[in-house]
């Protein structure tokens, strides 16, 4: 049982780093028996992760034709979603340095990825790395803020596994990891004002380190 849990993760890993990586790129078809050959598992664990991505919003499956990547976000999708985030995360950032312990510092610390940043690993894995940790960085952030409705309605719109697909490129990682160091600081600090803005200045500059993959 535990062998076949690790090999279901494992498949789905995989098939998550292709997709921020892009090398499945947004729209193609996604063929289960490509799979079995190229990971060279049955496909079982295949369809188990398929349907996972599928709920993470990923991967589309349309009747009668299977699976394919989710296509890409519009640029008005793009403007809409950072436009929500800007409205709702620096305020819940404030919240939760006032409420911040200890434990979850240490938590959101070993989220954030800063304490990894000189790995030696594969720049493609950790970039596929680095978009699941920062997913968690930031529900971790609005869960100790303590506002549920707002962590579902972004939960809900798959916001950082989107972002990450736009483009590949190790300096999304790198800057990004000095601003989640800057959130830290202002969390361990316990100072509101400061988490607000440090919040509000890496959501920005996220938009601006991805807004030239519309352009291209």
């Amino acid at each position: 049982m535990h062998r076949a849990a690790s090999l279901a993760e494992e498949v789905y890993e995989a098939i998550f780093a292709r997709l921020m990586a892009l090398n499945i790129p947004p729209g193609a078809r996604i063929t289960v028996d490509t799979l079995v050959r190229e990971l060279a598992v049955s496909q079982t664990p295949i369809r188990e992760a398929l349907g996972r991505l599928e709920g993470e919003g990923l991967v589309v499956k349309t009747h009668l034709v299977g699976y394919s990547a989710a296509p890409q976000i519009t640029r008005r999708r793009f403007e809409e979603l950072y436009e929500l985030r800007l409205l709702l995360e620096p305020e819940m950032s404030g919240r939760a340095a006032v409420t911040m312990t200890e434990a979850a510092l240490a938590e959101l610390t070993a989220a954030a990825g800063v304490m990894s940043r000189s790995g030696g690993a594969d720049e493609r894995a950790r970039y596929s790395q680095f978009a699941r940790q920062d997913a968690l960085f930031h529900d971790q952030i609005l869960e100790i803020a303590g506002n549920e409705l707002i962590r579902e309605t972004l939960a809900h719109q798959h916001t950082h596994f989107h972002i990450f697909r736009l483009m590949f490129h190790s300096r999304v990682t790198e800057e990004a990891l000095d601003e989640h160091e800057a959130i830290l600081a202002a969390f361990a600090a316990h100072d509101p004002d400061l988490a607000r803005q440090a919040m509000r200045t890496h959501i920005e500059r996220s938009r601006d380190r991805l807004l030239p993959a519309f352009d291209s």
